[in-house]
């Protein structure tokens, strides 16, 4: 018995907002089998990998993934039929060839990645080592701080929060453990103080909270009290960091917050209100802070606040090496968000992480606000060592499954498990 690939079994199932996604299952000549299932991002950079959907009106409002299934099943199935599951780039690299396109509009990104992750997942059971331990290769798997969204707005709500994430970071626990006790408490302390305050304790798309609170000021304000109502520290223990997502509120020129009274800001103007941000509270990241076009606006945050603040490119990277490059040969930024759905393979996945390493950039791994039950990300994270992960708030089990996973992780590695802020 080999560890060729005997069978590839795609079929489809419902994410975490009830659209269709895709499983796939791989199963290896030796009898070993990987299963993963693909996220959906509601809040896309233009430039990310194509999700191929059906676009038949008839099902699921044109969201179907028959096509994308089928793909899996018939084409890239006889391709990859009797190939090695290991080396997971020499995989990939049939994937990316059989596709054919930049952007994987062939195939679909989402049939190549849902493979090319249930291939890995095979492949390490094969070898008999858990799945970040197989990722990492040479490397030291590292825990991961978390990027924890407990307030929802953007297209992630549907309220009067034109910033889309406002999350907790507890970067100050001694362990991953307390890390989520730290996130938990905080998240319970702020569901007893919009209650108390009248608001709404429905969640958004990623599990945090959707309250129509007036601005950006009084929901950080919110956020710190719910921090020391939990009895932490806020910044020491418990920081801050945003994700405007400002691409979603981007209009030629101009940003404008049309959920919150139609302000309009100037890129400029835009900065300086992340600068008073930052300096009232205790705010260690934003993401996406501009839009994906606005190179000089990222360049100007980066050049005046850098060397205080973690400056995250998303929708301007979307995980593509090629962006990526551009970013760090203009500065663009100091961090990136890593998606593996947003360039379709592990292995572009792991290259846009070396980059950053090459670089001394921090980055991060993230979910989509479209999730599974699947936890790739959280043994993905931990084998790339970057020590940060978004994997959502402290509710809804899509999202507490990967940090569940991260527990147990943390209890193999024992002793030896690295847990520390890089902030």
């Amino acid at each position: 018995m080999t560890t060729a690939i005997r069978s590839l079994n795609a079929f489809g199932i419902l994410d975490s907002r009830g659209y269709p996604t895709l499983r796939v299952v791989a199963t290896l000549d030796n009898g070993c089998t990987g299963t993963a299932s693909v996220p959906s991002g509601a809040s896309t950079g233009r430039h990310e990998a194509l999700e191929l959907r059906d676009g038949d009106s008839s099902r699921y409002g044109g969201k179907g993934v028959r096509k994308a299934v089928s793909h899996v099943n018939q084409i890239i199935q006889d391709h990859l039929h009797g190939q090695a599951a290991a080396p997971q780039d020499a995989v990939d690299a049939t994937l990316v060839a059989l596709d054919g396109t930049e952007n994987k509009a062939r195939l679909g990104a989402n049939a190549i990645l849902g493979t090319s992750m249930a291939v890995a997942r095979a492949a390490a059971a094969a070898s008999g080592v858990p799945l970040y331990r197989y990722l990492a290769g040479a490397s030291v798997p590292r825990l991961t701080v978390p990027m924890m969204n407990v307030i929802n707005g953007g297209r992630h709500a549907q309220n009067s929060l034109d910033f889309q994430e406002f999350m907790i970071v507890p970067h100050g626990a001694p362990s991953f453990a307390e890390a989520l006790r730290y996130g938990a408490e905080t998240f319970h302390a702020l569901h007893e103080l919009l209650h108390k305050a009248g608001y709404s304790t429905a969640v958004g798309d990623e599990g945090g909270f959707a309250p129509n609170l007036g601005t950006i000021e009084e929901t950080c304000e919110l956020i710190v009290a719910a921090i020391r109502k939990a009895g932490l520290r806020p910044g020491p223990e418990v920081a801050l960091a945003l994700d405007p997502a400002a691409s979603s509120f981007a209009k030629d020129d101009k940003y404008v917050f049309a959920k919150s009274g139609n302000m309009t800001f100037s890129s400029a103007e835009l900065l300086d209100l992340y600068d008073r941000l930052a300096r009232t509270y205790p705010i260690v990241s934003i993401e996406d802070g501009f839009g994906e076009d606005d190179w000089e606006g990222f360049r100007r945050q980066t050049a005046s606040c850098g060397d205080r603040l973690q400056i995250v490119g998303d929708d301007l990277y979307v995980t593509n090496p090629r962006f990526i490059r551009k970013g760090i040969e203009s500065s663009a930024t100091n961090a990136v968000l890593i998606k593996l759905n947003q360039i379709g393979t592990v292995t572009e996945t792991i290259q846009a992480v070396q980059m950053c390493r090459d670089a001394g950039w921090r980055y991060i791994i993230s979910h989509r606000s479209g999730e599974t039950e699947d936890t790739f990300i959280s043994d993905f994270a931990v084998a790339m060592g970057g020590g940060q992960i978004k994997a959502g708030s402290l509710s809804r089990s899509e999202r507490l499954a990967k940090y569940n996973r991260l527990l147990g992780i943390e209890r193999d590695l024992g002793p030896g498990a690295a847990y520390a802020s890089p902030f």
